[in-house]
């Protein structure tokens, strides 16, 4: 990647469009959203390309909760991370809510990126694991899940990375 370094910035900036661009084409990423797209196209490869886990296929682009369907009709809602954090899972019931909790999805990836979107981890959670993980993010108004050991062993591996 030494010739990266040897670029203007003018031709950096350029080259960070044109890699969008054919990151686009070749359908890798779908939005605006890079390190989300990035972590659903890899975990559904992942999960297509492994024996035994089923055949994921992306929902469409808008679908609320949901970032791809199995073959079986499984919902997955992927959420990816270059940190401890996960972004948020909005449309859950509140804390102190009295209303029993809506199943919006039958199983929950993370994808965990290095700083330098260097997959290191896939792991997947049921609805039952995400409900004991869940944390609430009050700013937010909404849930998410901090990558702990806890959570990892109340996880399924998917992939590590050696």
């Amino acid at each position: 990647m030494d010739l990266i370094s040897k670029l203007s910035d003018d031709d950096l900036i350029k080259a960070y469009g044109e890699v969008i661009n054919e990151l686009k084409k070749r359908g890798i990423i779908r939005s605006k959203n890079l390190l989300g797209d990035l972590g659903e196209y890899l975990a559904i490869n992942q999960y297509c390309n492994t024996i035994g886990l089923p055949n994921l296929q992306p929902a469409p682009i808008g679908t609320q909760n949901i970032d791809a369907i199995s073959v079986k009709g499984e919902r997955y809602s992927i959420k990816s991370t270059t940190g401890k954090v996960t972004g948020v899972f909005y449309g859950l019931n509140e804390p102190d809510s009295k209303e029993p909790e809506l199943q919006k999805f039958e199983y929950i990836i993370v994808v965990k990126f290095n700083e330098d979107y260097v997959l290191e981890k896939i792991i997947e959670l049921n609805w039952t694991n995400f409900l004991k993980n869940k944390k609430w993010h009050s700013r937010m108004r909404a849930w998410n899940l901090t990558i702990t050991q806890k959570l990892i062993n109340d996880s399924k591996i998917i992939y590590v990375r050696n």
